[in-house]
């Protein structure tokens, strides 16, 4: 019998946690989403994990007896699939690097020319990631380093350098009425449809919905996508409107797109990440060491 390890990882989540609300928010994912995890790993094993109350999740005897196990069988895991990667990147000499939209703004060329001045003979690979997937691919060990947006999935499990704040704005399409002006309260923009990422990122989702934030008023959903360009298409017929970094003016223009600052919403996070275990790699170091230098410019 094979067996995800996404649900494993969900199991190890509501068993420490002891509660799908709590599981769900550490896991940056929906809790009808983690419920349906929960059960399908149920019906593969053939055992109830859990019993559910007001109260919370309670291990079962089988459920303790997972328990015992899987998070050193999830860190071996872990560790094999770095150590596999980590050899084929250190062979061919380059680093992986994620990157969501924009990285981190123009800073990013600087970036991979100071660490290409650094490690001659290596060279950096962007990979850019879906929204679907807010860690870009360091969650999962498919990259050594990451410029991410927080908060984004499983970070407490991983080392975060902020980089740079930069205000939200919004991209509206721009025949809408509020496109005329020169900036935007966002409380304006409450009972507007909003252009979301896929329920499934959870808070990520939350956070660019700005759901915190809206005095307890609902969201309106319009569509749901899960790459820039869908998103813009999304915007520009008119489907809703959108939260964004400043800098999406400037990376992502296109006809039919309007942004405006707005006023009353907290500002998007830059950051570098990348794994404990590479703490002590000088290659990794190096990058990380690169991008502050960067963003902090000129001594």
């Amino acid at each position: 019998m094979d067996v995800d390890t996404r649900l494993l990882r969900s199991f190890v989540a509501v068993a420490e946690e002891g509660s799908l609300t709590r599981a769900a928010e550490r896991l940056f994912v929906s809790q009808p989403a983690l419920t349906r995890q929960v059960r399908q790993l149920e019906t593969l094993l053939g055992a109830v994990l859990f019993t559910r109350s007001r109260a919370g999740m309670a291990l079962t005897e089988p459920g303790r007896a997972l328990a015992r196990r899987v998070p050193s069988l999830l860190a071996d895991w872990d560790g094999m699939l770095r150590e596999t990667k980590g050899a084929a990147s250190r062979a061919e000499r380059v680093l992986r690097v994620g990157f969501l939209a924009s990285a981190a703004n123009e800073s990013t060329p600087g970036i991979i020319a100071e660490f290409a001045r650094r490690r001659p003979g290596w060279r950096v690979e962007m990979r850019q990631a879906a929204w679907s997937n807010p860690s870009a691919g360091l969650a999962d060990g498919d990259v050594d380093a990451a410029l991410l947006r927080l908060p984004f999935p499983g970070q407490r499990a991983l080392r975060v350098a902020e980089l740079l704040e930069e205000t939200r704005w919004v991209a509206l399409p721009s025949g809408h009425p509020l496109a005329a002006r020169e900036g935007l309260s966002f409380h304006e923009l409450w009972d507007e449809p909003f252009v979301a990422a896929p329920p499934d990122t959870g808070p990520w989702r939350d956070y660019w919905l700005a759901a915190d934030e809206r005095g307890g008023r609902p969201v309106r959903i319009g569509a749901v996508t899960d790459q820039p360009d869908d998103w813009l298409s999304a915007i520009a017929n008119g489907y809703g409107v959108a939260l964004a970094p400043e800098s999406a003016a400037r990376f992502y223009a296109r006809p039919g797109v309007a942004y405006r600052p707005v006023s009353g919403v907290s500002p998007s996070r830059v950051a570098v990440a990348w794994a404990p275990v590479d703490d002590g790699n000088p290659v990794v170091r190096d990058f990380v060491d690169c991008c502050r230098e960067a963003v902090a410019g000129p001594r």
